[in-house]
């Protein structure tokens, strides 16, 4: 009697997501083309200005969309600071690119009864955003300090730009330093166990052409920089699929935010 066995299938690794455990940000930076290129900023502004001019709906990571798909966690954190200020928002949207966090929330801001929205971005963001922009409650500025010299904000917003920083402890620690009343982390990258784990993000073409170092950070690591605040809230991402992500084709981590509120000495 002969005896076969099913051979078990062979499963290509995937081509795109997240790879690798890099030792340093220079290892890493050394097998991507990083995150300041020219056909980023273009596709990012091309696809912003067609929101901004109401030819499209909705955009995600310079994508556009037939419908809308809204971050709903996001919004009830604004409103709920906006109601603890008299009816008033001033949000410092730090790495929102051109707007598109702004552009996805700006219609369940109507009924406030003052809005003002900084972002602060790479200096060509910045450039662009001033120029195409701009208007009664978007502004950009350069540096935070900048921002906050004009106006002190209520909440500082970071949406999926803190694992994508050379230095993200060193920035967690200075955003902890500057006491604003609220911080809101929206589709941040944590590990699922384990220790910080730096990796290379590999973007699908259909987006555009690029790849740049990506961190998943420990989650308990990660707040402990916040010793003054406490967690109000959190919140897995809104993106369909971010709550499960794939390290070299393994479950290895998931997309999360939370609420910040700073305790109050009585």
């Amino acid at each position: 009697m002969r005896f076969f066995s099913k051979k078990k299938a062979v499963v290509a690794p995937p081509s795109y997501g997240w790879f690798g455990n890099y030792d340093s940000w220079e290892s890493a930076c050394l097998e991507t083309t990083g995150y300041d290129q020219d056909n980023i900023l273009r596709k990012t502004w091309a696809a912003l200005a067609q929101i901004r001019d109401g030819d499209a709906v909705y955009e995600r990571d310079s994508v556009l969309f037939d419908k809308k798909q809204y971050p709903f966690p996001l919004i009830s954190c604004l409103l709920y600071i906006a109601a603890k200020n008299n009816n008033k928002l001033s949000v410092l949207d730090f790495g929102g690119s051109l707007g598109t966090t702004y552009f996805k929330v700006a219609e369940f801001m109507n009924p406030l009864d003052l809005l003002t929205w900084h972002i602060v971005e790479q200096s060509r963001h910045v450039e662009i955003g001033k120029k195409e922009f701009e208007n009664e409650q978007l502004s950009f500025f350069y540096t935070i300090d900048d921002s906050m010299a004009k106006v002190r904000p209520h909440v500082i917003l970071l949406s999926s730009v803190v694992q994508y920083l050379r230095d993200p402890h060193e920035f967690l620690t200075f955003l902890s330093s500057l006491n604003v009343d609220y911080i809101l982390f929206d589709r941040t990258a944590f590990i699922k166990s384990g220790p910080d784990r730096l990796t290379v993000q590999k973007v699908p073409p259909s987006i555009y052409e690029a790849s740049y170092p990506s961190w998943f950070f420990n989650e308990q690591a990660f707040l402990g920089h916040f010793s003054d605040y406490y967690v109000m809230a959190d919140f897995m991402s809104y993106v369909e699929g971010e709550s499960e992500l794939q390290i070299d084709g393994e479950l290895a981590g998931y997309d999360k935010g939370f609420l910040l509120c700073r305790k109050y000495e009585k």
